[in-house]
């Protein structure tokens, strides 16, 4: 495999990666915290709904999570490349 083809699919990988955890994100942080809310608070998290948690502390602990991941799978991916540090 040449150089240059491995790069390219390297970033592919690299964009498929960023893609779907930004999909995640916006499902969390947008989603669940302004267009769900109203469903979500029907359920109760002790006195709070679920909108509302997601809206206040949920979506920042899915993204804490979501930095984590990235930092792990782009470790995986550098491995695979052969691109590690």
């Amino acid at each position: 495999m040449t150089q240059p083809k491995q790069h390219r699919k390297y970033w592919r990988d690299n964009l498929r990666i960023i893609a779907v955890l930004l999909t995640i994100w916006f499902v969390v942080a947008y989603c669940f915290s302004i267009f769900f809310i109203e469903q979500l608070n029907t359920i109760k998290i002790g006195q709070v709904g679920l909108g509302f948690w997601f809206a206040q502390q949920g979506s920042i602990y899915v993204f804490i999570a979501l930095v984590l991941v990235y930092a792990l799978w782009m470790d995986r991916l550098d491995r695979k490349y052969g691109v590690e540090e």
